[in-house]
């Protein structure tokens, strides 16, 4: 077996996070995901949905990681990752039925969410869905205690990173042809909102 890198978040969220794309994708076929990360959400994701092929994606030094868990998760619905770093990279050949990110808005610049919009709103087949996952604000304000702590932490390590806000998210999506559609609310104080393309 190989070494993999491990993220215990992506362990505790899986399930409450695949009942929601379960609902969500369930009429999509193909799915980029930005932002794969560890790619323990794609191997997990992919297997529970066998209907999917699920586009992993990433800036090229996470690539490795995502790998590793492929090749051992034998999972053939699951694709190598795509370079994407969304201020760099090109456009991914699209278009996708629907894309997922879980944990990139706040740990993103303001300019790298708003391009990440722009790429979604390109790449989706009218119809297609987007869902994000992670912590958001509300009309300017913390939905707890806990996210208030982590908003504060994350810019302490940089001041662009942060909790953003959902008004503003609705309003990159209007810009690049998307309606926010529906939002969830997840464990740990997070979310997954859905917009329609």
């Amino acid at each position: 077996m190989r070494v993999k890198p491990d993220a215990p978040a992506a362990r505790s969220n899986r399930e409450a996070i695949l009942s929601i794309l379960q609902q969500e994708f369930g009429a999509a076929r193909d799915v980029l995901e930005i932002g794969s990360g560890t790619g323990q959400h794609a191997v997990f994701f992919a297997r529970a949905m066998p209907g999917l092929t699920w586009q992993t994606s990433d800036r090229a030094e996470n690539h490795a990681g995502i790998i590793a868990w492929i090749r051992d998760a034998g999972a053939g619905n699951v694709r190598d990752p795509i370079r994407l770093d969304v201020l760099h990279d090109p456009l991914p050949a699209g278009p996708y039925d629907a894309v997922f990110s879980a944990n990139t808005a706040h740990i993103m610049s303001v300019e790298a969410v708003a391009a990440m919009f722009r790429i979604v709103g390109e790449i989706l087949h009218g119809g297609g869905l987007f869902c994000l996952y992670g912590p958001f604000n509300i009309a300017g304000d913390f939905t707890s205690e806990s996210n208030r702590r982590f908003d504060a932490s994350l810019k302490a390590q940089n001041p662009e990173m942060g909790v953003r806000d959902i008004e503003a998210l609705e309003d990159l999506g209007r810009v690049n042809g998307m309606r926010l559609a529906r939002r969830y609310a997840m464990p740990a104080n997070n979310m997954v909102i859905v917009w329609e393309k």
